[in-house]
């Protein structure tokens, strides 16, 4: 969360987002893995469902509660509205992990495999690859240019690598006992 907090705070003045804007964005940045039970789709929509609750619970309109709900959605598909400067900059927040140094990312996918213990390595292989394989096919992994700038190519590289990796745990025999 405060890694997704710190680059929505580089992404949001390139992106021209009013305080408005950026206090949605960043309520949508804490909220957007409140739920997190390594089961895409529900998890976004349980931490959308959270947030807009606590925000209508804390005294906060309802359009803009609804909006963060909006955003935190957006988390699930990645994928931002046209013309969404703040959906825009949330994704690229949440994504820039993707473009960390080796070690981090290394990290970060064993967190990742971790949300996901609940899946065998077969099925782990198989279902990581199919996303990694969607995100680095994608013309567009990072909607602002500020985050296509920084991001793209390392992100791309570290997509490309871990597939690969993958694809050689899967051609390595199972050990025996």
């Amino acid at each position: 969360m405060l890694a997704v907090l710190r680059e929505v705070a580089a992404l949001a003045p390139a992106a021209g987002l009013g305080p408005l804007e950026r206090a949605g964005v960043d309520a949508a940045a804490i909220a957007h893995d409140v739920v997190y039970d390594g089961v895409p789709g529900q998890d976004e929509q349980r931490s959308a469902d959270w947030a807009k609750a606590a925000l209508l619970a804390a005294g906060v309109g309802a359009h803009a509660a609804d909006r963060v709900h909006a955003l935190v959605m957006a988390t699930a598909s990645h994928e931002a509205p046209a013309g969404d400067d703040a959906a825009a900059v949330l994704l690229d927040a949440d994504l820039a992990i993707l473009a960390s140094a080796p070690s981090e990312y290394a990290a970060y996918v064993t967190a990742v495999r971790g949300e996901y213990r609940h899946l065998d390595d077969a099925q782990w292989a198989s279902g990581r690859t199919a996303v990694l394989t969607s995100l680095v096919a994608r013309d567009v992994l990072f909607h602002t240019a500020a985050g296509r700038a920084r991001w793209d190519a390392a992100a791309r590289a570290n997509l490309r690598a871990e597939v690969a990796g993958l694809a050689g745990d899967c051609a390595k025999p199972a050990e025996r006992d």
